[in-house]
């Protein structure tokens, strides 16, 4: 670097110098990160990319001094606005959380204390860093709140954290970080859980805030889409390596490094391309007019009722894929449990194989268990830590009646089906990767010889290259057993690749519905043109 590249750039808020984090012994590598060296300037966003394991977060947990003390020592250089803060005193950096540099972290609710209200844990931010009086507190409070759009500030400060939506949640771990006018903030996957509407808002909120107060932000995401919006400057990390880095432009359209490729290779286009039709046949399931309404309150206080899913229809035929998109709260997981009977509708009728089955009993439920499967969005919280992940598939054929050495039989087929080791079965769950794990998740699925699999939110946690690989597995079992699969997400990059049909749900209802590419292209409601154009990055040219 020469010297007047070096006296024009600004003095950075953050600079990285040759950090290295051992890992423990008996890890996959010796170093969680190695030799690891960025800038992040003021007015500035740098985006950390890579796949789960990569490092990323150890990064950010090093620059705010919360390491768990697991990990081996740590050497090189940290510096925030000149000062060296690498290993420094647990007083000094908490004198430096919140007033010099804040993170927002991927789940709020396990942010946020469940006991206090909103108000009062940004206060105790204030009471920990100022001499503002209460009065004072408040008021800093509520304009804060009004600055991250949050509605009617004033409920919001009373309110507890579980009285809130995802995105109001992610707005008040943004206030509390920002509170303080940080010199430094970072996200670590702030947006991975919300849908692009709220994800819009929230990174327009980033830009804005950090615009105006010159924050420099350091912000690790696996979305593509996030980096094509907001960043200024792109750092590509593999296996505790830094790989490459530049600017957007340079990293995102001409990547010079194989992996940067590769991971740009796996990011779904939001053009959705031509699909193949579906070959007429009778309906796997199919749902007509469902309802479903939840009372809430009780005397002697007033009751009210709330609409969560209205007359929706829908039906799912052999090798099919129907996509279900929308907001949080339009009603998609709902309708997705009523239709695999783990909520009753209110009203409206499910059938399958011949049968009526929306407000069926237990022991009429029974065959429907085995035809219809649901893949949850996490799969670590829906396998069972105490068993091992053979247990967790043969368990519900072995409760069908299927004897025990022939579910394992099963087991070790379904193994080999999702492109895993027969061996691992003996295994637990927290010796898996996330994706592996939810490869297990689709073998559990499977081995009830399920003839519709219900995947809600299932690929949206998940690293692009990972999301790449379990997307054309389901494509292929799809294709060997004729399986109909209703796929419910809030990322329509991916809604647009694998879905043959499309149902948008706004509010509970089903504002429109139609062939994946003809909704995608021509949208003919305004809320689902609304929706497509929220999406991050939705323009933007990744590498030829």
């Amino acid at each position: 670097m020469n010297t007047t590249e070096t006296t024009a750039r600004p003095a950075p808020v953050l600079e990285v110098r040759n950090l290295t984090i051992g890992l423990p012994a008996g890890a996959d590598r010796p170093h969680a990160v190695q030799d690891i060296s960025f800038r992040v300037e003021p007015g500035k966003i740098l985006c950390l990319v890579g796949e789960s394991g990569s490092g990323k977060s150890v990064i950010a947990n090093a620059v705010m001094g919360l390491l768990p003390r697991q990990l081996g020592p740590a050497s090189g250089s940290i510096a925030l606005q000149g000062r060296e803060i690498l290993n420094a005193p647990q007083e000094q950096l908490r004198k430096l959380r919140g007033a010099a540099m804040a993170m927002v972290f991927q789940e709020p609710m396990t942010a946020l204390n469940p006991t206090m209200t909103c108000g009062a844990q940004v206060a105790e931010l204030l009471r920990q860093h100022t001499a503002m009086s209460a009065a004072e507190q408040r008021l800093e409070i509520l304009d804060i709140f009004a600055r991250v759009k949050l509605p009617e500030p004033e409920r919001i400060y009373a309110s507890y954290p579980h009285q809130l939506s995802g995105g109001q949640r992610q707005r008040i771990v943004i206030a509390m970080a920002l509170i303080l006018k940080p010199a430094l903030l970072i996200c670590d996957e702030p947006t991975t859980a919300l849908d692009v509407t709220t994800q819009a808002e929230i990174l327009k909120l980033i830009m804005t805030l950090q615009r105006d107060s010159e924050t420099a932000v350091l912000f690790i995401t696996h979305d593509f889409g996030v980096v094509a919006e907001i960043a200024d400057d792109v750092a590509v990390m593999q296996l505790g390596a830094l790989v490459e880095s530049g600017s957007k432009t340079q990293v995102l359209t001409r990547p010079a490094q194989p992996y940067t490729k590769m991971l740009l290779a796996a990011v779904p286009s939001m053009s959705a391309p031509a699909r193949p039709a579906v070959p007429q046949a009778e309906p796997l399931l199919e749902a007509r007019e469902l309802s479903k309404v939840y009372r809430m309150g009780s005397w002697p206080a007033r009751r009210r009722e709330v609409l969560a899913a209205r007359s929706v229809s829908l039906s799912v035929r052999p090798g099919e894929t129907i996509g279900i998109v929308g907001e949080s709260g339009s009603g998609k997981s709902t309708m997705a449990r009523c239709i695999a009977r783990l909520i009753e509708p209110t009203s409206g009728e499910i059938y399958a194989q011949g049968r009526s089955l929306a407000h069926a009993g237990n022991r009429q439920l029974s065959p429907y268990r085995r035809h219809v499967q649901v893949v949850f969005q996490d799969p670590y919280r829906s396998l069972n830590p105490r068993q091992t992940v053979g247990a967790s598939i043969i368990e519900g054929p072995v409760n069908f009646g299927v004897p025990r050495n022939e579910a394992w039989k099963r087991a070790e087929q379904l193994m080999q089906l999702v492109r895993l080791n027969p061996s691992a079965l003996r295994r637990y769950p927290n010796e898996f990767s996330g994706g592996q794990r939810q490869r297990i998740s689709i073998a559990r699925a499977l081995a009830c010889e399920a003839k519709v699999l219900i995947a809600d939110e299932a690929v949206s946690a998940l690293d692009v290259s990972v999301q790449a690989q379990i997307l054309e597995l389901l494509a292929d079992i799809q294709k060997r057993l004729s399986l109909g699969i209703l796929f419910i997400t809030h990322d329509l990059r991916v809604a647009s690749q694998i879905c043959d049909s499309i149902i948008v749900m706004h509010q509970g209802e089903v504002v429109e519905q139609g062939e994946t590419r003809q909704v995608f292209n021509t949208p003919r409601h305004a809320y689902t043109a609304r929706l497509l154009a929220s999406a991050p990055g939705r323009d933007f040219r990744f590498q030829e």
